[in-house]
């Protein structure tokens, strides 16, 4: 199936890509790193829209510190991540996450912003933003906001931006001292979608793990990280399961997911240098 556009338009700087949005008739999409808005399109699950490409903005790329957070541009690419010197000193769970996105090519092109908004429930970067307590940058016509990771996920595909906004950068706090972050998923095949997938961050003695693949959005899984805080691996590997809204699919069952959830946390409480 071969994809059906409405228009082109290449956009110079943010501003000039909000007046385009803006005058879409809300038929505007953003097109950054297109290996998901194409590939929906290809399929016919998105049709006659205006594609406004941001891809030549240069102020939307690379990583930079700000006070006490990392914010890092929505067109910084996956593979950049992986690479990024900042963000392996202080956001290291995203370079992390890299491997397990896809293929070369994907990483190669694809963006972390363009990730976080197309808000797939079984991506990388959308649950370690919420394991990381992430704030989302915005900008629209009526000027920029921020909206934190765990406000910004609503359901499948649908996120916090309001129409004419678009997603400018992602900011992270700067790792703490003696900070912890990991992550694990288990998926049939490298790089397949996660089967279920787990992000998490120790930071001063409190624990946040965010899922993935097992709801309708990256979600935290309250439970288990109050039984982390108290030292009970057990009761966390136990508390999970109620944590998560998993699917049944052609993939796996709901209690299969529930099931690997426990046992990746038990793994990741490992590779976190804590308990037996």
């Amino acid at each position: 199936m071969k994809a059906s556009v409405g228009g082109y338009a290449r956009a110079k700087d943010v501003r000039h890509a909000i007046d385009l949005l803006g005058g879409s008739d809300g038929m505007g999409r953003v097109l950054a790193g297109g290996q998901s808005l194409l590939a929906a399109m290809n399929m016919g699950l998105s049709a006659g829209d205006m594609l406004v490409d941001i891809t030549g903005i240069a102020s939307l790329r690379g990583t930079r510190l700000e006070g006490d957070r990392l914010v890092i541009g929505a067109l910084t690419r996956h593979s950049e991540i992986a690479a990024d010197p900042l963000i392996a000193e202080h956001a290291p769970l995203l370079a992390r996450a890299v491997p397990f996105i896809a293929h070369d090519a994907i990483r190669n092109r694809g963006t972390i912003g363009g990730s976080i908004a197309h808000a797939d429930p079984a991506a990388e970067f959308p649950a370690c933003a919420l394991a990381l307590g992430a704030t989302i940058l915005l900008e629209g016509p009526d000027g920029t906001r921020e909206v934190a990771a765990e406000e910004f996920f609503v359901e499948v595909f649908e996120t916090a931006i309001a129409e004419g906004e678009i997603l400018t950068a992602i900011a992270v706090p700067l790792k703490a001292r003696g900070e912890v972050q990991a992550i694990r998923e288990a998926a049939r095949r490298a790089g397949d979608y996660a089967l279920v997938g787990l992000a998490a961050v120790r930071r001063d003695g409190a624990h946040r793990v965010a899922a993935f693949g097992a709801g309708p959005r990256p979600m935290l899984c309250t439970g288990a990280m109050q039984a982390l805080d108290a030292g009970d691996v057990d009761g966390a590997a136990t508390a999970i399961a109620g944590d998560l809204d998993p699917p049944s699919d052609t993939q796996a069952s709901a209690a299969y997911r529930k099931h690997l959830a426990g046992v990746l946390l038990r793994r990741l409480v490992a590779d976190m240098g804590e308990g037996a």
